[in-house]
């Protein structure tokens, strides 16, 4: 998924991390947009005509459609002609060249200049497990297919009836059950910018996913550019919040709260949060700013800005 993966099995075995490897490897082969034989890339190709897809592929659907509705628009998976269009047709791939991994693009996805978006027409019929996409959209998952798959490993290993669990993909992670400690998970949030993190969060079970404008970034005609599409203009986002962090209930709900907030900035970042979620953002300035019910997850004092 262009990124690192981590995973903690607490009583499980060799055979189960095993398992979940290969689960995280399939839904992958499924859900992404750079390779060409996904039931992603398929759904894109075949826009405007029912696509029988796997379950996991129809809960991926539901959950991005979902994820519209609850952020208002603000997440919005068919981006895709925009994303290509600021630049971003190919996998960055180099996930630890630091705060600016710059890449030149040299050639975009054929036919995305004129993708449309229209995530309030896609159609999906659970009956047959078909999806259709509306003619001339595309579809990308994005950040919302990193939490899916955490809660889904998270899912898979807690059948297996073991002690604890977490999975974090690229910054979209999942817990439950005990750490290897015995107690609670402790989650750092850590800003690129900072040699320490941010904070310490204490959770025993739940998620916590991180937005940032700092990461897949690269240049177009000598100009940065980021991979959060603000939906309204469809362009990178401009935006005073650097990093944003929620604490909620499942991986692919705090992902696009976690988006949705970076997009409306400091003076409506958690405008969006509602009932079990929580968060805290990172302004452009280093200020740090807490919705009220984040502090019962704080382990130690918010560090202040450098």
């Amino acid at each position: 998924m262009g990124t690192e993966a981590h995973l903690v099995v607490v009583g499980g075995d060799d055979a189960l991390v095993e398992h979940l490897v290969d689960l995280l490897g399939r839904l992958e082969r499924r859900w992404s947009r750079f390779l060409p034989d996904s039931e992603v890339s398929f759904l894109n190709a075949h826009a405007g005509q029912p696509v029988r897809v796997h379950s996991s592929t129809l809960l991926l659907v539901e959950r991005a459609v979902a994820a519209w509705r609850l952020t208002g628009g603000a997440f919005d998976p068919t981006v895709l002609g925009d994303v290509v269009r600021a630049g971003y047709s190919t996998s960055l791939g180099d996930v630890s060249a630091g705060p600016l991994d710059r890449c030149s693009v040299l050639e975009r996805t054929p036919g995305c200049s004129d993708l449309i978006r229209a995530c309030s027409d896609i159609e999906v019929d659970h009956a047959e497990s078909l999806v259709r996409l509306p003619p001339g959209t595309g579809f990308d998952p994005g950040g919302i297919g990193k939490g899916l798959a955490a809660d889904l490993l998270v899912t898979e290993a807690l059948r297996a009836v073991v002690g604890g669990v977490c999975v974090d993909i690229g910054g979209d992670l999942r817990v439950e059950g005990r750490a290897p400690n015995g107690g609670s998970w402790t989650i750092a949030v850590e800003h690129p910018a900072r040699t320490t993190p941010v904070t310490l969060l204490d959770v025993g079970a739940g998620a916590v996913a991180t937005s940032t404008t700092l990461r897949r970034r690269w240049t177009v005609a000598g100009r940065a550019r980021h991979h959060v599409i603000d939906p309204r203009t469809g362009l990178p986002a401009d935006t005073d919040v650097d990093v944003m962090t929620v604490v909620a209930g499942e991986a692919w709900r705090a992902e696009v709260l976690a988006t949705a907030g970076l997009l409306r900035g400091s003076a409506g970042a958690f405008d969006l949060l509602g009932d079990g979620a929580h968060g805290l953002a990172v302004t452009t300035l280093g200020e740090v700013a807490c919705s009220a019910g984040l502090g019962s997850f704080l382990r130690r004092p918010i560090e202040p800005a450098a």
